[in-house]
């Protein structure tokens, strides 16, 4: 469907005129105003490579994928300190660890498959701690519905809470670093023989006072002490994280800090142990690894450019925050989305809805509509609907956060109306950009593509042979970097310098974190949370920031920030006093649109707040009704 500047509604048009209207736009639109954007919404690995050599194709490097929006951080400091941007080991190994810590993690709500490796782990004798603001309920105690027992009396998870400042989490971390040096914790023949600038990171955090760490972090020396003795004693440790760390403008430091931990005790290349950057989606892990992303060093870009028979652009591209502010600028022509939704994911919407309105030409391709697609354009906007992974002919494969590359076959039975395949839709308006240069497209079917990336991803190899129900490679092996060589430029693992980075908070403001509730991305939410027993309005306070404030549970209250305003109810929760948690969209008029990880370009999801009792004209107004 396609809808013209001024018209009230969307037309039906046909395919060709959909892909001819697409290609004349590209066609007169130079690469460098092309910007291209996926999600991970079940988009496999064939639609994420297809994506990316269209956008090169097109002349442009301006290609990103949503793991811009969660583990971007990651990525940023792991590739520097080990090589690559994924989990060291694979979930058998979460069976025989000794201890599992979670970093800002809440896997039963996000990832519950895997609390069953977490039950069955402890039965085996391991440990469980988490570093959070907040006692989720979930990590108390979780029913877990394959394991009968845990099904009907559910499963303790959590032995040891480490309750840390919202993005106190850099300053803890150098605190443990420090412990372990002062207590011999440090793993000498590790560090020595496989590692590198350890003594530049021990330099800075022996620098660091334990009154500035403790101030920064939240926790006293001791607690801090007590879980670097709990790193001595279990050694066989895997480290999980996520949005917790990485949402910040200091994520990248703050995954060097856990780095330096890690390393220190020599978690990578071990069985048992590891470092892992948990993912929530199965589509996410794969879309950087096959090329989807603004940036690719020369080697990559060579070996492209002889597979392609084009050259690959030469210009720095666009992460997808940077997408969005240069098209707020009038600086994108033809702006084609994947999936997503800025509008209900990033802070400014203001700026998301001029990104939106700008474009000569907006593309939509998607399962399902959003509110991004009613926004009115200056240029034409164009829906396409897609088929899902299991409609696609051919199959696909998506990576998950163990690095198995994963095949899913086509599903028999209905489809619905005109959805086609987004590997097609690109192949096919690659095609009709310049028919001279057809013979140069390839991609002619999903099993051509995996192929393709075979050859194009030295790391994906054994792609090409998936194509059955249950077929999977495992890049890497069960354990990466197992020889004891890295995959750096030096083949050694490399700490870094993580000094103390925080900010002194105003007297009475807090520290505001965003948190899922019942949901699915921003799409769907349940109003009500049985985990957290929180409405999608409710604000998570300690039950000694209420007896301070004066304040009752179920208090109508507002939060300010220096960026907006949201009014909710307050709800008693386990959380650590001088922070909060809102649910996420509804909290994003609190965050800063300028608020960016400066080296993964990643945005912060965190806010410092002041709270105000609302009267009672004021929550008749904004429409909040206190229990």
């Amino acid at each position: 469907m396609i809808r013209r500047p001024g018209q009230r509604g969307f037309t039906v048009i046909s395919w060709d005129q959909a892909l001819d209207t697409i290609a004349t736009a590209a066609r007169a639109t130079r690469g460098e105003r092309v910007a291209i954007y996926l999600t991970s919404r079940g988009i496999t690995n064939e639609v994420y490579y297809a994506a990316q050599k269209a956008a090169r194709f097109m002349g442009s490097n301006h290609v990103d994928n949503s793991a811009r929006l969660c583990h971007a951080a990651s990525t940023s400091a792991m590739r520097v300190a080990l090589g690559y941007g994924a989990a060291t080991c694979s979930y058998v190994d979460w069976l025989n660890a000794d201890l599992i810590v979670l970093f800002g993690s809440n896997v039963p709500n996000n990832q519950p498959v895997t609390t069953k490796y977490l039950h069955h782990a402890k039965q085996n004798g391991a440990q469980i701690a988490i570093v959070n603001p907040y006692r989720e309920p979930g990590l108390v105690r979780y029913w877990i519905p394959s394991i009968a027992r845990s099904a009907v009396s559910g499963t303790a998870l959590a032995d040891h809470w480490f309750d840390v400042h919202t993005g106190g989490d850099s300053a803890f971390l150098l605190g443990v670093l420090r412990a372990l040096i002062e207590r011999g914790g440090v793993d000498e023949a590790f560090v020595r023989d496989l590692t590198s600038d350890f003594v530049l990171a021990r330099a800075v955090a022996l620098a660091e006072s334990w009154t500035g760490i403790e101030a920064a972090s939240g926790m006293t020396r001791e607690r801090i002490e007590e879980f670097a003795q709990l790193l001595m004693d279990r050694p066989n440790t895997v480290f999980v994280w996520s949005m917790g760390l990485t949402q910040h403008v200091n994520g990248v430091e703050t995954i060097k800090a856990l780095m330096n931990v890690g390393l220190a005790r020599g978690l990578p290349g071990r069985p048992n142990r590891g470092l892992v950057p948990i993912r929530g989606h199965s589509g996410v892990q794969g879309g950087a690894e096959v090329g989807c992303v603004p940036k690719v060093d020369s080697a990559t870009a060579a070996r492209w450019a002889g597979l392609w028979g084009f050259p690959v652009p030469q210009t720095p591209g666009w992460t997808a925050p940077e997408m969005v502010e240069h098209s707020a600028r009038g600086e994108v022509d033809l702006f084609w989305m994947v999936g997503g939704n800025f509008l209900e994911t990033l802070a400014d919407m203001d700026r998301s809805r001029a990104a939106l309105r700008r474009p000569r030409l907006r593309i939509h391709q998607d399962v399902v509509l959003s509110s991004s697609m009613l926004v009115d354009g200056d240029g034409d906007v164009l829906l396409l609907p897609a088929t899902t992974r299991y409609e696609s002919p051919g199959g696909g494969c998506e990576t998950s956060t163990e690095r198995r590359i994963i095949f899913s076959p086509e599903i028999p039975g209905r489809r619905i109306g005109s959805a086609r395949p987004e590997w097609w839709v690109f192949r096919e308006v690659m095609t009709r950009i310049d028919p001279q240069r057809a013979n140069l497209v390839g991609m002619s079917d999903a099993a051509a593509i995996r192929r393709e990336i075979a050859r194009a991803i030295p790391l994906y190899a054994g792609i090409e042979t998936l194509s059955r129900k249950g077929d999977q490679v495992q890049w890497g092996g069960r354990t990466l970097y197992a020889d004891g060589r890295f995959a750096t430029p030096d083949g050694r693992a490399h700490f870094a310098a993580a000094p103390l980075s925080a900010e002194p908070r105003a007297p009475d403001t807090f520290l505001m974190s965003t948190r899922r509730g019942k949901q699915f991305n921003s799409m769907i939410q349940r109003d009500f949370d049985p985990l957290t027993g929180a409405r999608r309005d409710s604000v998570l306070m300690s039950a000694a920031d209420m007896t301070r404030l004066r304040l009752e549970d179920g208090a109508a209250v507002r939060l300010r920030s220096a960026h907006g305003s949201f009014e909710g109810r307050l709800l008693r929760a386990p959380i650590k006093p001088g922070n909060l948690e809102v649910h996420w969209p509804e909290g994003m008029s609190l965050l800063a649109g300028d608020a960016i990880d400066p080296d993964s370009m990643e945005p912060d999801y965190n806010a410092t707040v002041t709270v105000e009792p609302l009267t009672m004209i004021e929550r008749a107004s904004a429409g909040v009704v206190t229990a």
